[in-house]
């Protein structure tokens, strides 16, 4: 119970008691006026005798944000233990890149895209050159300029790697992951993604090292963490183990930027490590009499390797209505079948018992315009010895 001693406020209530006409919202909100938030008086709620009911003020919860993360492949898989590539991988395009799928395209029409694997080479080695043809695209040296002006600094020429000492080496050539926009949507999830690559060496599972530090580099594209070798220890109670944070011959083995769903990858390093895969060293071919294809090298070691885990993460928008049926509400139905043409119950009980089913919620605008839908998991019977509370919970 409040108590307000406010002379403005008695004096105004005296007014609109002598004005022989008072308006039950201009008294809750002159009161309001006077009282703290969580001891105010609702307003706008009362019963109502149509099919609409506006919501009053603490009917809506709003601004919550909820952190959701989930598998980041199709149908919310968290992990991807093969890979397909597609016919665009024999199309120009393949020249640049390949398309990766979770299902067979050749047997499945409906198989999505999962992430993409590039090479790039600073000069355009790994493609025919113009000196050799001069129709010739450099697909290379086109891919490595795009992911340069997308993640590095404008002061950057090329991608760095950090080496054994501690100062950053650069690099001419690079293997990029670039994951399918709709499937990290926000962002990916770092500490939450293990990627295995097999070579003549054996197989070798990478991670990023996120989980062994708190604060992130911060760089044009957003936070940047290192690719390692390690384990995430999944199904344990331990943190991520990092068994290295370079190959043997002293380079970094790449770069991993979760806002953008991109890896960046040091073709040394991974060579060294991981080693040959059918199609050859996975160093690559910097060859210019032809385009060499080099990211099928990586398209190898990825499937040979057979497990690609990952997660995205979100934050999602949520706000919360209760609609608030009273004894006194929503008991008759404006259903053609309630009633006879002639205006009549279908069912003479209706008359003194009348009951309704509340199967849908509609939210409607103030132009009475829909804009959601909520269905209930089973029809809920009204009647005016009932009352019902529905949350409906809208995320956006």
């Amino acid at each position: 119970m409040a108590i307000i001693n406010d002379p403005n406020i008695t004096a105004q209530l005296q007014a609109l008691a002598q004005s022989g006409t008072i308006d039950s919202s201009d008294v809750v909100a002159l009161l309001n006026s006077s009282l703290p938030a969580g001891q105010q008086l609702q307003a706008g709620a009362g019963v109502t005798t149509g099919i609409y009911k506006r919501f009053g003020e603490f009917d809506k919860v709003n601004a919550k944000v909820e952190v959701v993360t989930t598998g980041l492949w199709s149908d919310d898989d968290g992990s991807l233990t093969n890979v397909f590539t597609s016919s665009q991988a024999t199309e120009t395009s393949g020249e640049y890149y390949y398309n990766l799928y979770k299902n067979d395209p050749a047997a499945d029409s409906s198989a999505e895209i999962q992430f993409a694997v590039a090479y790039g080479h600073i000069n355009g080695s790994g493609s025919v050159s113009l000196q050799t043809d001069d129709d010739a695209l450099l697909p290379t040296k086109a891919t490595y300029a795009q992911y340069k002006s997308i993640l590095l600094e404008p002061t950057d020429d090329k991608f760095s790697f950090e080496n054994t000492n501690g100062t950053a080496d650069d690099s001419n050539s690079i293997y990029a992951i670039n994951i399918q926009r709709a499937r990290y949507r926000e962002k990916m999830d770092p500490g939450n993604w293990s990627l295995e690559l097999s070579g003549s060496n054996g197989v070798f599972r990478f991670i990023d090292d996120s989980g062994k530090k708190f604060g992130d580099t911060l760089g044009k594209a957003g936070r940047v963490f290192k690719v390692v070798s390690g384990s995430l220890n999944l199904g344990t109670e331990n943190e991520a183990t990092i068994n290295s944070t370079t190959a043997s011959n002293g380079e970094g083995y790449g770069l991993f930027y979760p806002d953008r769903g991109i890896m960046i990858l040091n073709p040394s390093a991974i060579s060294d490590t991981v080693g040959d895969v059918p199609a050859g060293t996975l160093v690559g071919d910097e060859g210019t009499d032809a385009d060499k294809k080099n990211h099928e090298r990586l398209y190898q070691a990825i499937k040979l390797g057979g497990d690609f885990q990952a997660r995205r993460t979100e934050n999602i928008s949520t706000q919360h209505f209760f609609v608030r049926a009273t004894n006194r509400e929503f008991n008759y139905s404006n259903n053609p079948t309630y009633v006879n043409d002639d205006g009549s119950f279908v069912e003479n009980v209706f008359e003194t018992e009348p009951r309704t089913y509340i199967t849908t919620v509609g939210l409607l605008n103030d132009s009475n315009e829909m804009i959601a839908v909520a269905k209930t998991s089973q029809p809920i019977e009204k009647s005016f010895d009932k009352e019902v509370l529905i949350k409906v919970k809208l995320s956006f």
